[in-house]
């Protein structure tokens, strides 16, 4: 083989090795990207009973709501007596979370929490819809109705979260989530990775690299 068209094969095939790599989807590499478990597939801790109204608009004082992303907040209801809410039906990029083994933000992490705050902020009537069951972290899974309008269709609307419906079902709560996967839909597909996959991503690097120092 001329030395010139062994040359070009080499590069052409780093350059398949490198863009495998940056993907993370080289065939059998144990780390290449899965969709998400389906409810109910058995990893990880159980999950439990909601032991709060369930079912029904809980009113929401929105001076007590402290948001943490996109998608999960913080209701600080008493001295003593706080609920995290993982919100039902969508994912939103990430925010550095060192404790989670997040030490970076996510592209749109940033932007889809402002998205929330800014939501919560302007919201004059706030209701918490809840699920049946926490999740398996101990966390209430809900919708949020902001002046009546379901906060995770107005999140997908505005393109800073993905639908995790088809993933893990409607949560007991159908009418809720199918205005979830109509604007989905409508909002066709999202300009981040999809925050399953960079939450791995992350994790890897920093199981591979032990704490980072990384300046906020």
């Amino acid at each position: 083989m001329p030395a010139r068209t062994f040359r070009g094969l080499a590069v052409v095939c780093s350059m398949l090795v490198v863009l495998g790599v940056a993907l993370g989807a080289w065939p059998g590499d144990p780390q290449a990207p899965s969709p998400p478990p389906a409810a109910g597939a058995g990893q990880g801790p159980a999950s439990k009973p909601q032991p709060r109204p369930q079912g029904q608009p809980v009113p929401v004082d929105p001076a007590l709501v402290q948001v943490d992303d996109g998608d999960t907040v913080l209701i600080r209801w008493a001295v003593g007596d706080e609920e995290t809410v993982r919100i039902l039906g969508i994912d939103s990029p990430e925010t550095r979370h060192d404790e989670h083994k997040i030490p970076f933000d996510q592209s749109f992490g940033l932007e889809a929490r402002a998205f929330a705050m800014g939501a919560f902020a302007t919201a004059t009537k706030v209701e918490l819809i809840r699920s049946a069951t926490l999740d398996p972290y101990g966390r209430t899974l809900g919708y949020f109705v902001l002046n009546d309008r379901n906060y995770s269709v107005l999140i997908v609307k505005a393109r800073l979260a993905e639908e995790t419906i088809t993933f893990y079902g409607d949560n007991g709560l159908p009418q809720l989530a199918a205005k979830v996967l109509e604007a989905a839909k409508a909002a066709g597909p999202m300009p981040f990775e999809p925050p399953h996959i960079y939450r791995k991503r992350m994790r890897t690097v920093s199981e591979a690299s032990g704490p980072l120092n990384v300046t906020p």
